[in-house]
């Protein structure tokens, strides 16, 4: 982390001792987390940031508070190792971040899920963030929040009902209301939406797009090899690792079973890099789908989903090397647990 006080790039608005947007991202994490100083919340977050996860939107600086406490609490040695920050932006427009972590701590305190179990656990988790004058304006947040509550020796099924009957007593309404219409991946019976390659020069943006749109909404599985590299690896949720292609279409197909008129949407992406050095990409994106089909999540109940994951990928020489992908199938679970 840089201690400096000299400027990398314009910085306005923003404290003296952030010295450009990574800096400020790194640092400010260490300090509210690591450093305990969780007061610094309200010089960092906008005093009516929105916060998006799959579990739903939370509103307010005091929202962020009172759980970044509760997180303290239960795992009270928690270390935030921050892998990589991908950003686009400026101080005069706000910056957008991308701040991949590896989340290592042990459960001692109460937790959200349960008394303490003493145990060692990992989270892997991406955060980006909407950033103004040195405070957090929007933020959406994917975690490997099933992978944690396994190490944590819980049943996830079990705990996932009771939360469910809990919020649903207490009167709070469904992640995905009754009454949405068709996941509108095709037009009536036409073939998805084809996007055109744009230019003679490599587009990431357009090459990214081009895959979420060939291989998961159109299904041309055998495409992957036009994107990826032979020896690809990648990190997906609950700590799976893949190598290879032939994992990749494992896992991409294994979970459009589950959700056989799945359609992702591009939400956000940014990205830096250049052709010659390769590019790294952070790619937020919305899944939506019914739970039609056999999988992980059990007995398939007819529920309708919608998923909020971040994906950061390396490509060099037109192809992705490298992939790491974060969701909170947790929350998944219990839309599909939902009572209707």
């Amino acid at each position: 982390m840089s201690h400096g006080h000299e400027k990398r790039q314009g910085m306005q608005g923003f404290d003296p001792d952030y010295v450009d947007i990574v800096d400020y991202i790194i640092r400010c994490t260490h300090k509210i987390w690591e450093e305990r100083n969780v007061g610094l919340i309200y010089s960092h977050y906008a005093h009516n940031v929105l916060i998006h996860t799959t579990d739903g939107i939370t509103y307010g600086r005091d929202k962020v508070i009172a759980d970044s406490i509760k997180t303290m609490a239960a795992f009270p040695d928690v270390r935030l190792f921050g892998d990589d920050v991908i950003w686009s932006g400026n101080d005069r427009e706000g910056f957008h971040s991308s701040h991949r972590i590896m989340w290592v701590a042990h459960n001692t305190g109460y937790s959200i899920y349960g008394p303490p179990t003493g145990r060692r656990v990992t989270r892997f988790g991406i955060a980006h963030c909407y950033v103004k004058e040195n405070r957090v304006v929007e933020e959406w947040i994917a975690r490997d929040e099933l992978a944690l509550i396994r190490q944590l020796g819980f049943d996830e099924f079990e705990l996932a009902r009771r939360m469910v009957e809990r919020d649903y007593a207490a009167g709070i309404k469904s992640p995905v209301p009754v009454g949405t219409g068709e996941v509108d991946r095709l037009l009536g019976q036409t073939t998805p939406e084809a996007i055109p390659e744009k230019g003679a020069s490599f587009d990431p943006e357009n090459f990214i797009r081009r895959f979420f749109q060939e291989v998961w909404n159109w299904r041309m599985f055998g495409k992957l090899n036009e994107y990826f590299v032979p020896n690809y690896m990648g990190r997906v949720p609950t700590n799976r690792e893949l190598y290879g292609l032939g994992d990749l279409s494992a896992y991409i197909t294994q979970l459009i079973a589950a959700f056989p008129d799945a359609r992702i949407l591009v939400d956000h992406i940014c990205y830096l890099g250049d052709e010659t050095e390769g590019y790294r990409l952070a790619v937020r994106w919305t899944m939506q789908g019914t739970h039609q089909g056999p999988g992980y999540l059990g007995e398939p109940r007819g529920k309708r989903v919608n998923l909020m994951g971040i994906s950061h990928f390396i490509i060099k020489n037109g192809k992705i090397l490298r992939e790491w992908t974060t969701y909170d199938e947790f929350a998944l679970l219990k839309q599909t647990l939902w009572p209707v």
